[in-house]
């Protein structure tokens, strides 16, 4: 499979999840990361369906997995975060959203006109 069929999968999946057809979304996804396992964007995507139905254990298998590909992505941080103070582990939880944070405070100072909001 080509990067873009995968991206393509990835969309596919997506659209599925939001016209609330979980199971399709998640086949699409499991093809995916089968085919292309270091896809960040699929693992994602598996890591929040599986978060938003409550398959606490499966969304962090998949946000470790992508996490294990991407450690300084702001958004997989803040996954990780919220996937463990559901799972009842604050100390963890609070230490995924620290480094969110930092990961934000650094996109800010790369990027302080975007952080501004185009308020001057």
């Amino acid at each position: 499979m080509t990067p873009a069929d995968i991206q393509t999968l990835i969309e596919e999946a997506t659209f599925d999840y939001t016209m609330g057809d979980n199971d399709a979304a998640l086949a699409k996804l499991a093809r995916a990361t089968a085919a292309a396992p270091d896809s960040f964007e699929a693992w994602h995507a598996v890591a929040e369906i599986n978060f938003s139905l409550r398959r606490l254990d499966a969304a962090l298998a998949a946000a470790e997995q992508a996490h294990r590909l991407r450690a300084d992505d702001l958004f997989i941080n803040t996954t990780l975060s919220r996937i463990w103070m559901e799972k009842g582990d604050k100390t963890i939880a609070e230490k995924f959203g620290a480094q969110a944070k930092i990961l934000s405070w650094k996109d800010q100072l790369k990027n302080p006109e975007s952080a501004s909001d185009g308020v001057h």
